[in-house]
């Protein structure tokens, strides 16, 4: 497992499109999430003990912001070839498991990782709602076998300050979790 962080993209950056298969064979594009007060795109995966840590939080998390209006999105970009466990097959059992009720799309061709410098799993970016970058970075302070409670006190603040037309505070921290797994060939320069 290699730690790294989030790029830390651009704030103010137009969410990247996309359009991309869901577990359940249906198509999910970011223009379906048009006029929602808020977007939350997170780039995830089945195996990644940072995401396995925050599973059972993120699903309760988007259960109880996807009741307020805040429209949520997982994205696995991770190759299927070299990571067989993170394959569509895969990501519908662990979705199941996890209880995620918002769609887990996968990105065979990564390009859509790329388009949101993408860089870790779980990597969050939270758009306004004009689709505007206002949040990237970490879900909380907790990591694997750091002991610390996991509350997703950062994700939290920067959405709540959507939902209630405020600012996100600019002190953001950046994620960090299990380097995306690229195809051979298709990394990313991210300088």
């Amino acid at each position: 497992m290699t730690r790294t962080l989030s790029t830390m993209l651009e704030l103010g950056t137009p969410a990247p499109d996309f359009s991309l298969p869901t577990t359940d064979g249906s198509t999910v594009e970011r223009a379906d999430f048009a006029g929602a007060p808020a977007l939350v795109v997170i780039f995830m995966c089945n195996h990644c003990p940072y995401v396995l840590h925050l599973s059972e939080a993120l699903a309760e998390f988007a259960r109880e912001y996807q009741a307020k209006g805040l429209a949520i999105v997982g994205i696995s970009a991770n190759s299927a070839e070299t990571h067989p466990a993170d394959g569509p097959e895969e990501m519908a059992k662990e979705a199941k498991r996890a209880g995620y009720t918002f769609p887990y799309l996968y990105d065979e061709t990564q390009e859509v990782a790329k388009a949101y410098r993408a860089a870790c799993t779980p990597d969050f970016f939270v758009f306004d709602k004009d689709q505007r970058l206002a949040y990237r970075g970490q879900f909380d302070d907790s990591r694997p076998k750091n002991n610390q409670p996991i509350t997703g006190a950062d994700l939290r603040a920067a959405v709540d300050a959507l939902l209630d037309d405020q600012s996100v505070n600019l002190d953001q921290k950046p994620s960090m979790g299990c380097n995306i797994k690229w195809k051979p060939g298709n990394e990313p320069d991210y300088s």
